[in-house]
């Protein structure tokens, strides 16, 4: 067999497993979906293993079919980066990039980044949402996304890359500490006025309490006011309501500007992660790579903002 007739199927296998049906596949590839399934039927006929399981409503790769997808991405990848190379007009960062940030984060934190990477790459078209519901990047045909949270459940078609953990602080207004008194202690700390973060299910997220060399322990708080909007939060907390545990990215400019102020500095604790996340079959465009390299330079958060490859 020659390395050419080893190379037939591998992007219609690719496409079906991220794609995840013949149907969506055959749609990004401009064929039928008989051939779709007809070119899956050969490839797992010549490579005498079943690749995906069809018992499902949603297709899923076997184990042997996620072994084989990570090579075949490999390959294609370094095909299509042999490719650019060989056109000089295709190095130069351009076209349409869709882009996706959680919504308070990429206003604050995200715009000023896109913008200046905007300016620096002109003939990139970005398209940005604001979102904080779970997007499915392929589905969604999204290029890069950034997201406040974990990696555990990311599928191995996708490429991120870590930014730091997110520094939460306890903070208050001037004009509520003038009246209640600051805090020098947790004891007195839960005492306070509390303006919490509440999710739709009517749950409030809890406040993580560093205690010394103690683990951060989740310690639940009944709120004075309870807000679905971290923004909401900070105006409150601006508007003397109590105390709330905020990420620095958040609340730097009331910090700097004096509107609110940094109490208990020791017990300052770690939060969410912060990572870039893109479809590892996109990842050597020209314009995917700038907007990672822009983002892992312009969007660290915390004291260990890093660039950590995943």
């Amino acid at each position: 067999m020659t390395p050419a007739d080893r190379l037939k199927g591998l992007e219609t296998f690719v496409a079906v497993a991220e794609a995840g049906s013949f149907t969506a596949a055959a749609k990004r590839l401009n064929l039928t979906n008989s051939a779709v399934g007809k070119a899956i039927a050969r490839l797992e006929a010549r490579l005498n293993r079943q690749l995906f399981d069809r018992t499902t409503r949603r297709l899923e790769m076997t184990d042997a079919g996620e072994v084989f997808y990570k090579t075949c991405i490999r390959v294609l990848e370094e095909l299509e980066l042999a490719e650019r190379t060989l056109s000089a007009e295709q190095i130069a960062p351009s076209g349409r990039l869709r882009i996706d940030f959680p919504a308070t984060f990429g206003r604050l934190r995200g715009m000023p980044a896109l913008l200046d990477f905007a300016r620096a790459y002109p003939d990139v078209t970005p398209n940005v949402s604001f979102t904080d519901r779970f997007v499915d990047l392929i589905e969604d045909g999204l290029d890069v996304v950034v997201r406040i949270g974990g990696a555990d459940s990311w599928p191995p078609t996708l490429g991120y890359r870590y930014l730091g953990n997110e520094e939460l602080i306890f903070c208050a207004s001037p004009a509520y500490l003038s009246e209640h008194g600051e805090p020098t202690s947790i004891k007195a700390l839960l005492g306070h006025h509390a303006v919490l973060y509440g999710r739709a299910d009517g749950s409030t997220g809890p406040w993580l309490i560093r205690d010394g060399s103690q683990p951060v322990a989740r310690q639940q708080v009944d709120g004075r006011i309870v807000l679905g909007h971290a923004e909401a939060q900070v105006a409150s907390v601006e508007a003397g309501f109590g105390i709330a545990q905020l990420a620095t990215w958040l609340v730097e400019r009331q910090i700097r500007e004096g509107t609110l102020v940094k109490i208990l500095p020791d017990l300052a604790t770690q939060g969410a992660p912060l990572h870039i996340v893109w479809q590892r079959s996109r990842q050597h465009s020209p314009k995917v790579q700038a907007l990672i390299a822009h983002f892992a330079a312009s969007l660290r958060i915390g004291p260990d903002g890093g660039d950590a490859q995943g």
